[in-house]
């Protein structure tokens, strides 16, 4: 799922527009973006990336701040960490 500052519309719009094969969930008033402490740095384009990994018991059990645009993590690290949260679920 991404979570995005623009309002329902335009999320709407864009995911429509650029056929994102994933859910979008517009956060206009950043009250997700605070619940998550999302960091936000206007030097730098706003929010910085934040990639989370939430069990189905909504604990997060990975968290990734960026600290630039740029900073995101793989996605192959992102699905080793998955890999490994079921592998110990078992």
């Amino acid at each position: 799922m991404a979570v995005g500052p623009n309002s329902p519309a335009a999320f709407e719009q864009y995911w429509r527009n650029e056929n994102i094969p994933f859910v979008g969930l517009p956060d206009p008033d950043h009250t997700i973006a605070r619940m998550y402490r999302q960091q936000v740095n206007l030097f730098k384009m706003g929010r910085m990336p934040l990639s989370c990994i939430v069990d189905k018991k909504g604990y997060i059990r990975f968290a990734h701040y960026g600290v630039s645009m740029q900073d995101i993590p793989s996605n192959e690290e992102l699905l080793h960490v998955i890999d490994e949260l079921n592998a110990s679920s078992r």
